[in-house]
This record gives structure tokens, C-alpha cells and sequence, in this order.
């Protein structure tokens, strides 16, 4: 499904499930030129060639777009929201008729789409990579690297976990039917279309969690207890019902309906929510009733048979590291012992720091005029932004309890002009968590890199595909930073961001220590009290939530340490010749891409002379 960026740590990215439901037709044949052009990136590169060595690359060149070209239609039509979301247009690259569809969960599915992995590693290996220019090679890495770890685990599909509670597809899709655009008329008869199939589509996911189930595969209790409620909440109040009050509220802001058009529209909707949307959470919930006591673990990944495997897969899927879980974890480790030195220091110096941090009370601006002060105030480490309309939102009061603290959801990559960051209106406006939160979600987070990467010239193919640990460790490393833009004194700024870190590194050492080290519950309350925690009702939610949620923590805070070692990096291979602007220019250029290909480009893209 498209890919929802949460603040904090609430979201989970699940595009790799439907890269690999949607993928398997793509062949060796469509190295055959379409009639239709994607939008060009990169530039040829072919100055200074002889002829006959310009013409080969020209080849190569034309030949390579073809493929990305084809690889991008195919994967962006898999899924009928996922191209709603991607393109705003889709005429404009040759997408005409498609199929309304939510995609499939299947056995054959899967083995398709795993032969369809193996095709297209075998045409990307058939170019002739030198010919390409430095953005093609760029795109050519970042597409096999991510082919061939999803392949990597072909053989441990049911491993997967379709249904969690803050990241699962039951908890997503109804974001995205609620923020499902309505450009036209057309638009609407999709959606309607769209949101008929979900019963369908969550009949598939039964099968699939009762496979689960067979394999002794299945979720802990505790896991499937928490799905179930939230599917019995979802279904309250039918007739008041979130998904039929917002789309009785974007019809009726839509121009060119007639009046009984809209009322129309409003109770095929309301029809369908309540015979196929919310039968569907039912049936989900009786499903997963039927399923209790089936989970034959209770704890981390590494009590299941392949479990320590797959984990080690979800670390390199959701921190793009490329480094060990040793490595990772001796990385967490070594930056924690700096935040807590280095905050040690800070109230040594200034003892009535303590007492500061835990009392901040910023100016209450609404959220449109604090973007603008982090967009001001970013001003002198980052790369001006192009212009770009966005809104903010209060998240309706009837999604609220589903709902994190704020959120963004990607632009279509040819109207990425027009963005929409959502908040939570309970949000005390006043508070760090507040303006960090922003700063995650907007200005330097998640709008500013999705903007600034698609004015780059981002390829297409590359926007199917995602980057947890690039994409949600840019905007923890930016709510980092975001701390000293408040206004508050630099000590106490450099106070809270030390303290921010260290957290994070709690969560995320207690995700590998549960999934890779076999942690249990008291090992966990042991590690906590080493730092002063000691709640054991607090400790228990913390578990709980990792053991549903493995290598979730990971991408923030391994892909946010991932930023802080390459600017080190930076700053000690340019030297006087470094600056903020330029290293975060070339960061956002090169895109989202696992870390050892940003660090292989990083000098190719590096420019300071225009910083």
C-alpha cells in the first residue's frame, strides 16, 4: 500500500508486499521503446566520446529507460491506490485503462512475483553498465539492491506479517480511503469501485493469517487481541461513521456535481461502507477470534525456527545499514554512551537544565506559522526548497482515536506542488513535541525531502520503491536538528536533542535484544532500569509493542545514526571546503537508497559552489 509517513515512530511502510504481488510480469521484453516517455532524468554524460562510443551509450541509454519506463508502469498499476496516490495524471505516462484492485494475497502470487524478482535481476545484469551515465548507474544499484534483498527471503513469505496494530494493513487502509483524492468524477466512481473490494481483499488476508496459523506461524495472543478490538471499534457507530462523513464532505466540496448527483454519491457510499467495508472488520474479527491460542510464540522472531533470518532481513529492509546486527548494535550502543555523556556534561555545567527540559513552552503559533519559522530558520544548513503549496489539517475529531499525532502522506510525483500534512487538534500547540513533530512531517522532514528529491529528477521506478531508513531516518535526523530552531538557549536545546537520542536508542536496542538476542519480558525490565525506568505497567506496553512491531524503531533511529555518520564523514574528507547546504544537497539528490549507495555517490553529487 502507499506509504503513510507517521510521526515519531507509528508508521510502517508495506510497498514490498505489493512490489512483490505486482512485479512478476515484468520480462525481458519490455526492453522494447515504448511510444510514450516517462519525464527524463540525469543527463547522458556522452561529451567527450568518440562517436561510435556516444552512439553505443545513446543505445544503452534509450534502452535502459525503455525498461525503467515499463518497470514503472507495471508496479504502480498493481494497486489501484497506490497509483491514485503516485500520479495525479496518469494519461501522462501512458497509463490509460487499469483494473480497480487492492491487489492479491496468494501462494501463486507470490511465487509469481519471486520469478518475476529473478527476470528482472537477470535484464538489469544484461546492460552494459559502464555506458550508463552517473544517474542511470545511480538507479540501476538502487533497483537491484532492493530486488535482491526482497528475493532473499523468498522462501519465508508466511513469516510476514500483514496484520499489526499500529502498521498492519487493517490499521492503514482506512487512512487511505479517507485521504483518497477526488480530482474528477472519475475519481469518485473508482473510489467506490475501490472500497466494494475490501471484503474480498480481507478474505484473502484470513487465508493467508490461517496459513499462518498451520505453520505455527500465527501471532501472540496478545497481538491478535489488540487487532480484534480495533476492529470491533472501527465498526461503531455505522450511521456516524468516519469514512461516511468525510466523503460526504469532499463530494460536496467538489465543482461540477449537480446536487443530485452528490446525494447519490453519498448513498452508494454509505451503502457500501456498511455492506462491504465494515462486514469486512467483522469478519476479520471473528477470524482472528477463531485464531487465538494458535500463536505457538509469545516473544521475539528468534524463537521461530527461520525466525533470526527473517529478522535479519527486516533490519537490512528497514535500515538500509548494510552493516550486522553486531554492528547495529554496537553503533546504538556507542551513541547512546555520547548522548548520555555528552547530557551529563550540559547539567554538570548547568544544573538547572533538568528542571528546564521537563517545563518548555514554546510560543503557540498555529501550524502553518511554525513551518514557516522551521522553514525560515533552516535557511542556513539546507537548500532552499522550491515553491510548494501545502495545507494543514486538524485530523477529523471522528478519526482521532485512530489516528497518530500527525502525519504525511506522499505527493504524487507529478503534482508534488500541492502537499497536506494532517494533525491531531488535541496536540498541545505549545510544546517541543509539537514543533519537532512538524519539523518530521514538513519543514526539513518529510514534505521538504519528497519535494526536493522529485525536483532532483528522482526516477520514476524509484518512487514504487521505499527506503525506511533513508526516508525515516532524514526526518528524525532533521526533528534532531530541529530542537536548536525553537528558540530556546543553545545548552538547552543541545539538552533535549541528547535526551530525544538516548530514548530512541532505548526502543531500538530492545528491538534487537528482543527479535535477534531472545530477550524475554524480564531481561527487558532489567535493561530499562539500567537507565532509571522502572514502570513495569509502562515496560510491559513497551515489550508488547515490540514483539508486534520487529525492527519498527530500527528505521528512525539506526537510518538517523546512518545521517550522522556519513555528515562525519563529509566533514572530514572536504574539510574547508564542507558546508551543511551542499552535504544535504547531495543527500536529497541521490534520494531515497540503502546507505552503502549513498556513501558510493555522495562525492559524485557533492557540490559546494553553490552553498
Amino acid at each position: 500500500m502507499k506509504t503513510i509517513h507517521w510521526s515519531a515512530c507509528d508508521r510502517k511502510e508495506v510497498r514490498r508486499r505489493r512490489l512483490r504481488s505486482a512485479i512478476a510480469g515484468l520480462l525481458a521484453v519490455l526492453l522494447l521503446v515504448s511510444g510514450c516517455d516517462l519525464p527524463h532524468f540525469g543527463n547522458s554524460e556522452t561529451s567527450g566520446r568518440s562517436g561510435a562510443e556516444a552512439d553505443a551509450a545513446a543505445t544503452e541509454t534509450a534502452a535502459f529507460d525503455a525498461f525503467l519506463e515499463e518497470f514503472f508502469r507495471s508496479e504502480v498499476t498493481g494497486n489501484t491506490i497506490n497509483l491514485h496516490f503516485t500520479l495525479a495524471d496518469p494519461e501522462r505516462y501512458g497509463i490509460t485503462e487499469t483494473p480497480i484492485t487492492l491487489g492479491e494475497i496468494s501462494e501463486q502470487a507470490m511465487t509469481e512475483a519471486d520469478a518475476g524478482i529473478e527476470n528482472l535481476l537477470s535484464v538489469l545484469d544484461d546492460f552494459n553498465y559502464k555506458r550508463l551515465d552517473t544517474s542511470r548507474q545511480l538507479t540501476c544499484d538502487v533497483i537491484k539492491e532492493y530486488l535482491q534483498t526482497e528475493l532473499s527471503v523468498s522462501e519465508l513469505a508466511y513469516y510476514d506479517e500483514l496484520l499489526r496494530p499500529s502498521t498492519g494493513i487493517q490499521a492503514q487502509l482506512p487512512v487511505l480511503y479517507e485521504e483518497y483524492r477526488f480530482y474528477d468524477r472519475q475519481d469518485v466512481e473508482d473510489y467506490l469501485a475501490l472500497i466494494a473490494l475490501t471484503d474480498d481483499y480481507f478474505s484473502q488476508i484470513i487465508a493467508f493469517e490461517q496459513k499462518k496459523a498451520e505453520l505455527g506461524l500465527f501471532m501472540s495472543d496478545f497481538a491478535c487481541d489488540t487487532i480484534i478490538s480495533q476492529c470491533e471499534t472501527f465498526v461503531k457507530n455505522p450511521k456516524e461513521h468516519y469514512l461516511i462523513q468525510t466523503f460526504d464532505r469532499k463530494v460536496d466540496q467538489m465543482d461540477g456535481l449537480t446536487e443530485r448527483e452528490r446525494e447519490l454519491y453519498k448513498s452508494k457510499n454509505e451503502t457500501i461502507v456498511n455492506e462491504h467495508v465494515l462486514p469486512a472488520y467483522r469478519m476479520l474479527a471473528d477470524a482472528l477470534t477463531g485464531l487465538l491460542g494458535s500463536g505457538e510464540n509469545e516473544m521475539g522472531l528468534c524463537y521461530l525456527p527461520e525466525g533470526r533470518a527473517y529478522y535479519e532481513y527486516l533490519v537490512s529492509h528497514n535500515t538500509g545499514s548494510g552493516k550486522s546486527v553486531a554492528e547495529i548494535q554496537k553503533m546504538i550502543s556507542e551513541q547512546r554512551n555520547q548522548d548520555l555523556t555528552e547530557a551529563a556534561v550540559l547539567l554538570l555545567d548547568y544544573p538547572d537544565l533538568k528542571k528546564k527540559s521537563g517545563s518548555v513552552v514554546l510560543t503557540g503559533r498555529d501550524s502553518v506559522a511554525t513551518l514557516e519559522v522551521l522553514k525560515q530558520q533552516m535557511a542556513s544548513e539546507f537548500p532552499a526548497a522550491p515553491e510548494a503549496e501545502y495545507t494543514v489539517s486538524y485530523i477529523d475529531e471522528c478519526m482521532e482515536e485512530y489516528m497518530a499525532p500527525a502525519f504525511y502522506i506522499t505527493a504524487p510525483i507529478d503534482d508534488y506542488g500541492k502537499n497536506a500534512i494532517f494533525i491531531n487538534a488535541s496536540t498541545d500547540a505549545t510544546s517541543m513535541r509539537y514543533f519537532t513533530t512538524l519539523a518530521h512531517e514538513g519543514f526539513p522532514g518529510h514534505l521538504y525531502q519528497t519535494v526536493m528529491s522529485y525536483e532532483a529528477g528522482l526516477a520514476p521506478a524509484r518512487t514504487v520503491l521505499n527506503f525506511p531508513g533513508y526516508v525515516e531516518g532524514w526526518a528524525t535526523y532533521v526533528e534532531m536538528i530541529s530542537y536548536h530552531y525553537a528558540g530556546l538557549k543553545e545548552e538547552l536545546a543541545a539538552l533535549m536533542s541528547h535526551n530525544q537520542s538516548a530514548l530512541l536508542s532505548l526502543y531500538a536496542s530492545t528491538d534487537l535484544g528482543i527479535h535477534y538476542d531472545g530477550w524475554d519480558f524480564s531481561d527487558t525490565v532489567a535493561f530499562w532500569e539500567t537507565y532509571g525506568i522502572t514502570d513495569r505497567t509502562v515496560l510491559r506496553e513497551i515489550y508488547e509493542l515490540i514483539v508486534e512491531e520487529p525492527a519498527h524503531y530500527l528505521k528512525y533511529y539506526v537510518g538517523y545514526l546512518e545521517f550522522l555518520r556519513l555528515k562525519e564523514k563529509a566533514q572530514k574528507t572536504y574539510g574547508s571546503d564542507y558546508s551543511d547546504i551542499a552535504f544535504h544537497r547531495a543527500i536529497l539528490e541521490i534520494g531515497p537508497a540503502p546507505f552503502p549507495i549513498v556513501e558510493q555517490y555522495l562525492d559524485a553529487y557533492y557540490d559546494d559552489t553553490g552553498a
